[in-house]
């Protein structure tokens, strides 16, 4: 074995970091589990470690060894595991999510391809000489979104180095239980550049990780590097299962085991030299201090609010206004960035809110494969390297094939990484029934989005022009998903006359719509959001025509969170409250408007009024049966307050 000395020193320091991180657990001094790479440290050096520092690479649950490798802070991983203030996160991430200095783990297997393939495509996009690794396990070849991002960084170019460390277990199951056909064939079958090396012949993974790099920098084109490695300590501190003498032959194959038993002076003087430093870190570290609460939660704080008219734009329909909307943005900034599937002219869009983008955008606006997670996960990584990605998906239905890269990689990026990155994604989606598209295509599905720890759901509706919502998506610095109701996007932005009322919104980043009695105080409130909003209007006159009820509607442009103050303000006159929406009613949007504001307002008399529980037919007559009507409405309303 010919290494040098600087690569056998790293080598050895991981493996130490990594016995030390056993001790400690063992002690009771780390906090949840740890996953080590004992065995599997060169393949950690031969790519992170031979990366310029403008690269950047994401990991998994087992990265320390790519983490000192890309950025050599031992020291900031101790500090991480131990829980303290002073590590990488803050001890937030501890084992498996860390970031710092363009590295990035995450412990979702296989959500980590796409957004590393987003953060290689604003690279490109920067035209840099930036490549980035992403490491995968044999486990995650079972994951779809795998396959979705490599099809997708083959036919755009997308500079990104794909490392699968095969050690032949997933957990505890070997892969002759779990992986079908060849391992690069996969990755071959979409026309990538395979390599293939192994741990045990340290020369030849370090000159062929090298060439894998240089190819992907020289010709801006992804690669697939398959490493054969073995971990030599259990998938994490638990039960091995695995057999004695297989394990015991790796231990015999280790290289670093073989330094040791071939040349034991120089390894015993390595070893003590770092066995000592980082035995001495952990001592001068162990009464440092924790995070606390308010460093880590940071409650919102009620701000003052008024109201103002309302103004129109009634010669355009909204799916017109968003365009323009989003024209301008994308031609005044330019790291705003289009992704979505169909979004090319002439088609732009199943709904054409994309169309003319391509043309007057072509390098900024990215027609994908039918690919929901790659979308969004492609999206996470544009956000994160800077860029303001629009997510388009097709129908809202689909939006819960990517709702893991909502769920466990924006929403959580932030606060996992102790605030050291934003991921300002936002995802627009058309909901809603009416045109006879039936279950899969017809749904409001909005009731599974909300409650999200940091991201902003935000519907818009008939009467508030989209650019007003649009530059609030736009200001902030979480991920928002945005719901747009299909069949609003072919009214016109006008007001539904109604005497002596008039329209009224907040001066918030998300308003809130208010259509108000002029001279007379309101008996009822009529709570609603998105395309439920023009039923709710054209109810009034009918319900004080029928009822004799003074009717109050206010219309939520923010769904998620809740601005439950605004809420309480206006229904202190109304005995009644109403909420309505489009989705189904159990654990519905209403459900949480009511219950939020029964907390306030325990006295008034609430009732939710929504769709069906079933499947949503395409038959007309049975749609309509099942989503909610005006005379469903005024019916429901009328048997409530008698």
């Amino acid at each position: 074995m010919n290494l040098n000395h600087k690569q056998l020193k790293k080598a050895i320091l991981i493996r130490t970091v990594e016995q030390e991180f056993l001790n400690l657990f063992s002690k009771g001094k780390l906090n949840g589990t740890v996953h080590t790479c004992v065995g599997q440290e060169f393949s950690a050096l031969a790519f992170a470690g031979q990366l310029k520092k403008s690269d950047f690479v994401f990991s998994n649950h087992r990265c320390h060894g790519h983490y000192i490798s890309f950025t050599d802070d031992w020291r900031g991983l101790i500090a991480e595991l131990l829980g303290k203030k002073s590590g990488t996160c803050g001890g937030i991430g501890s084992s498996q999510h860390l970031c710092k200095d363009n590295f990035f783990s995450n412990g979702i297997q296989g959500g980590i391809v796409p957004v590393a393939a987003g953060y290689a495509l604003a690279n490109k996009l920067d035209k840099n000489d930036a490549v980035g690794v992403v490491y995968i396990g044999d486990g995650t070849l079972g994951e779809g979104v795998l396959y979705e991002t490599m099809n997708i960084i083959s036919k755009w170019d997308i500079p990104l180095i794909i490392v699968c460390e095969n050690n032949f277990y997933a957990q505890s199951t070997s892969i002759e239980t779990t992986i079908a056909g060849d391992i690069l064939a996969r990755a071959e079958s979409f026309g990538i550049r395979t390599s293939k090396s192994s741990t045990w012949d340290v020369e030849e993974l370090f000159e062929s990780s090298r060439q894998t790099i240089d190819y992907v920098r020289k010709n801006k084109k992804p690669a697939f590097h398959l490493v054969e490695t073995y971990r030599l300590n259990p998938h994490s501190k638990g039960d091995d299962d695995r057999k004695k003498d297989e394990i015991d032959s790796f231990i015999l194959k280790d290289p670093i085991n073989i330094f040791e038993n071939t040349d034991p002076a120089y390894f015993s003087r390595y070893y003590n030299e770092i066995h000592e430093k980082v035995q001495a870190y952990i001592n001068s570290i162990e009464n440092d201090e924790e995070l606390k609460i308010d460093e880590y939660y940071f409650p919102e704080e009620e701000k003052l609010y008024s109201w103002s008219g309302l103004k129109f734009n009634p010669n355009k329909r909204q799916v017109e206004l968003l365009n323009e909307y989003l024209t301008n943005e994308m031609e005044s900034n330019r790291r705003v960035v289009f992704i979505g599937e169909d979004v090319l002219s002439p088609y732009g869009g199943a709904f054409k809110v994309a169309k003319g983008l391509s043309e007057k955008f072509p390098e900024k606006v990215f027609s994908t494969p039918i690919s929901e997670a790659a979308i969004i996960g492609i999206s996470n990584g544009l956000a994160l390297n800077n860029y303001r990605p629009l997510a388009e998906i097709m129908f809202g239905d689909f939006i819960l094939l990517g709702l893991d890269q909502i769920i466990n990689h924006a929403a959580k990026f932030a606060h996992m990484y102790n605030f050291k990155v934003k991921c300002p994604l936002i995802v627009r989606t058309p909901m809603g029934g009416g045109r006879g598209y039936g279950p899969t295509h017809s749904q409001s599905l909005e009731k599974h989005l909300i409650g999200i720890s940091n991201t902003v759901v935000a519907a818009t509706n008939q009467y508030i022009a989209p650019s007003i919502i649009y530059k609030s998506v736009f200001k902030q610095e979480c991920p928002v998903i945005v719901i747009e109701n299909k069949v609003d996007y072919g009214k016109k932005n006008a007001p539904l006359a109604i005497e002596s009322y008039k329209y009224e919104v907040t001066d918030q980043d998300f308003p809130v719509l208010r259509i108000k009695p002029q001279f007379s105080n309101p008996d009822l409130t009529i709570i609603t959001y998105g395309g439920m909003s023009d039923l709710a209007v054209g109810s009034i006159s009918e319900i004080f025509k029928d009822l004799d009820q003074i009717v109050q509607v206010l219309i939520l442009t923010c769904i998620s969170p809740i601005d439950f103050k605004v809420l309480a303000d206006e229904l202190k006159t109304s005995k009644f409250v109403f909420t309505l929406e489009e989705g189904s009613l159990p654990a519905g949007i209403g459900s949480e408007i009511v219950a939020g504001l029964s907390e306030i307002l325990p006295n008034k008399r609430y009732k939710r009024i929504a769709a069906l529980p079933v499947p949503i037919p395409s038959v007309k007559s049975l749609e309509s049966g099942v989503l909610p009507t005006k005379k469903d409405l005024v019916s429901q309303i009328k048997k409530y307050i008698k």
